[in-house]
């Protein structure tokens, strides 16, 4: 048990020795990538080293992103141009766990994607067929869209990030989903991702929506589903020990509640979502659900550790 369990302990307040035993009471790092290793295509200063000096010091290190925009191969790229020393077994995204999910069941109809190519290269390296994504226009009157012909070989119907959503997207979804045995995932529920001067809606505003019209839940996919971490969490495989796992996340209601949710440990960085305001507030709250959201442990960026890290041996 963490000593420092939901107590939102800043480890700069802390003395060197109490942060290098912090550091050795976990094996394991799983981190969320957008908001904590790097922000629009950026690597968040120090993010890098932090990293590979936890490779160094012969830590386990899992990215785990609810990015479905991406395959893992694509992520992997990305992540490795950045300087982070990391495979592609060593990334968890939902858009590669949605299609594992999809294959574990024996699925062998299509999919209707409301989405990226990212879930479509997925489900294309598992051989599931699907409807393809991109825009689908709103062409004329709600009559006329009423009257879209559906496909018959549709067997699920999966929601992530979709800078194309539109109105008969909802419709055809929504219509799929009237089948009861037609499955409902979503990739995530990140409601929304903030910019300079304006906020960007994330994949849980598409979910919701379809969730409203079609009357149904989504079985998500996602942080903070323990389910994006089923594998490492099987206990046959004994590839984690929960108790001694580090989540890393910038935001409380995917990234830290999934560490509640499996019996991780838990880091909260400032250097995205969620900040301590937010943390003091869900303290004060009456809601359970609320305490739920409380780091172990948080820091201003991650990069702020690197003083009480070991420098590699050569």
């Amino acid at each position: 048990m963490c000593a420092y369990k939901q107590s939102c302990t800043n480890l700069m307040d802390l003395p060197t020795a109490k942060v290098t035993e912090w550091l050795e009471g976990f094996d394991t790092v799983i981190t969320d990538c957008d908001g904590v290793l790097w922000v629009y295509g950026r690597a968040i200063d120090g993010a890098v080293s932090v990293i590979n000096l936890f490779k160094s010091m012969r830590k386990n290190i899992y990215f785990c992103t609810n990015n479905s925009t991406k395959t893992r191969e694509e992520l992997l790229k990305k992540a490795q141009n950045m300087g982070f020393s990391i495979t592609e077994g060593e990334i968890i995204s939902t858009a590669h766990a949605t299609a594992a999910y999809l294959k574990k069941r024996n699925f062998e109809k299509r999919v209707y994607v409301i989405g990226s190519d990212g879930i479509t290269k997925e489900l294309d390296a598992v051989g599931i067929g699907h409807t393809g994504c991109g825009p689908d226009p709103m062409k004329g009157t709600m009559a006329e869209t009423t009257k879209i012909q559906l496909e018959t070989d549709i067997g699920a119907v999966v929601v992530g990030f979709d800078e194309h959503f539109s109105f008969p997207k909802m419709v055809k979804a929504s219509s799929y989903l009237n089948d009861p045995n037609c499955l409902f995932i979503a990739t995530n529920t990140d409601e929304r991702f903030p910019m300079d001067n304006m906020v960007v809606p994330g994949s849980g505003c598409f979910v919701r929506a379809i969730e409203t019209c079609a009357e149904r839940t989504a079985k998500v996919i996602g942080k903070p589903n323990p389910a994006i971490c089923e594998v490492l969490l099987q206990k046959e495989i004994g590839r984690i020990d929960p108790a001694r796992t580090l989540m890393i996340g910038d935001r409380a209601n995917t990234d830290i509640l999934l560490g509640f949710n499996c019996g991780f440990q838990t880091l909260l960085v400032g250097t995205g979502v969620h900040q301590l305001s937010d943390v003091e507030r869900w303290k004060k709250s009456k809601d359970p659900e609320d305490k739920k959201l409380i780091p172990d442990m948080y820091l201003p960026k991650l990069g702020d550790l690197l003083p009480a890290l070991p420098l590699p041996k050569h």
